[in-house]
């Protein structure tokens, strides 16, 4: 009932299905992005069955799922049949579907199915090229959320299912004006903390509630001992990590402003040649991932930095990891006085640079920009932009991002300006230089030649 969103997907997967061919989608993305309730929402309109693999034995999975298809195709006897592994039993329940319609069948956690039978690729691949796509009215859906596996196992060269999709979703976060629809009637900033702490997950915004305050919002779910948000971490990373205690030391330096390798290895203590590895999971979860500074030419690879890019782990692993001794001891409200607010604006401010960036594109197309656009921001041993969009139109967008309060925009220009000659722009391309700040003054006079944004244009 609570369903909003994914229209583009959903519109994608409905003229899928009214297709007159067999459809396979591999449904990926990260977990808490709301995979399973997209999916499940779309199978509610046409006859389907939906089973979620687990980490257990290949028998279990095997019963469950008929006992799953005995349900949903109201035929009692499929549970009590006795089959030779997954062969029999897809063959099985596609032999028993309705009649008439296209039948929508769905493996959702699908990593968990291949650990206990990894020849499941091949026969998926065997049973698709051999019946289901020549009948016309089977929809696979293949649903993951473990990034690497999906694109190696399913989408990846070497894969038996290699070049037998139809089509594919790799499901992404919501953006921050999706996300605002969560929390309708709350003022620009309080919408863009809200983003701060949650992100564009489904699954953390709906925790948050409208009325209650970001202070209130954050000691009642993350510093609550009992609050999800509290230990949410925790369960991701043991639930699909080994060696979690690694993890949690590489999180926490780059929570804590580490954000080259070197530098992550010099505050985790890993030792280089096992660093990548580790950086290598994270980012095929895709709870980290890589940055590079943005110009017209391809960066080089030592430029890489890696940053946290679910915002709750960010949150978590810069204020609730590394003191859940006092957060426990002092209890919510005095650590959050004491350890929270103090650097909560300063945190915030960060995140915001991050909003910005993703704002860009919905302000180019308010002021009818078009074309290409690649944003980011810029660094190097002499300067650090906040914001960088390089454009088709041989323009460059070059931005200074402040949360705080604004005392003087001659100050803020001035040191916008100080940069620019500092920015890689080989091409001589036009800049448009651009200010974003919390909230404008009311009567306040824009530098010639610069765009002054607020949260109420970002959010407009």
């Amino acid at each position: 009932m609570n369903f909003f969103g994914r229209e583009t997907e959903l519109q994608i997967l409905e003229e899928a299905y009214q297709s007159p061919k067999s459809q396979f989608f591999p449904v990926y993305g990260r977990r808490r992005v709301g995979k399973t309730e997209m999916v499940v929402h779309f199978m509610d309109q046409h006859p389907s069955l939906y089973f979620m693999g687990k980490e257990t034995s290949e028998e279990s999975q095997i019963r469950e799922f008929l006992a799953a298809a005995a349900v949903e195709l109201e035929k009692p006897f499929i549970a009590r049949m006795g089959v030779d592994g997954w062969k029999d039993a897809l063959e099985l329940v596609i032999e028993h579907r309705p009649p008439g319609k296209k039948f929508i069948l769905t493996l959702d956690e699908f990593q968990w199915i291949v650990a206990t039978t990894p020849a499941l690729p091949s026969i998926i691949q065997q049973l698709w090229d051999q019946q289901w796509k020549k009948s016309g009215d089977i929809f696979l859906i293949l649903c993951g959320s473990y990034l690497g596996f999906m694109e190696r196992e399913v989408l990846g060269s070497k894969s038996p299912l290699y070049g037998r999709r139809t089509g594919q979703i790799l499901l992404q976060p919501f953006t921050y004006r999706e996300a605002a629809r969560f929390h309708k009637g709350l003022s620009p900033t309080d919408l863009a903390a809200t983003y701060f702490l949650c992100g564009g997950i489904p699954y953390y915004l709906e925790l948050l509630e409208r009325t209650d305050s970001i202070a209130t919002s954050i000691r009642k779910h993350f510093l609550s001992p009992h609050a999800l948000l509290a230990r949410e971490p925790d369960f991701l990373l043991r639930e699909e990590l080994r060696e979690v205690e690694k993890y949690y030391t590489l999180l926490m330096a780059i929570a804590n402003g580490a954000p080259t390798a070197k530098q992550i290895a010099l505050s985790s203590g890993l030792p280089d040649r096992s660093l990548y590895y580790y950086l290598q999971q994270l980012t095929d979860l895709g709870y980290i991932a890589r940055h590079y500074p943005v110009t017209t030419r391809k960066p080089a690879n030592r430029s890489v930095r890696f940053r946290i890019e679910d915002p709750v782990l960010r949150f978590w692993f810069r204020f609730v990891f590394p003191n859940q001794s006092l957060i426990r001891k002092d209890g919510p409200t005095k650590a959050y006085d004491l350890l929270i607010k103090p650097q909560l604006e300063s945190y915030f401010g960060n995140c915001f640079e991050r909003l910005c960036q993703e704002a860009l594109p919905f302000l180019h197309t308010r002021e009818k920009v078009e074309g290409n656009l690649s944003v980011g921001s810029y660094w190097n041993k002499d300067t650090q932009i906040d914001l960088v969009g390089v454009r088709d139109d041989h323009r460059i967008d070059l931005g200074e991002c402040k949360w705080g309060s604004i005392r003087s925009y001659t100050a803020l220009t001035t040191e916008l300006e100080d940069k620019i000659p500092r920015y890689a722009n080989p091409d001589n391309r036009t800049v448009q230089a651009r200010l974003f700040v919390k909230k404008k003054p009311a009567r306040a006079t824009i530098p010639e030649g610069y765009l002054i944004h607020d949260l109420s244009d970002i959010y407009k």
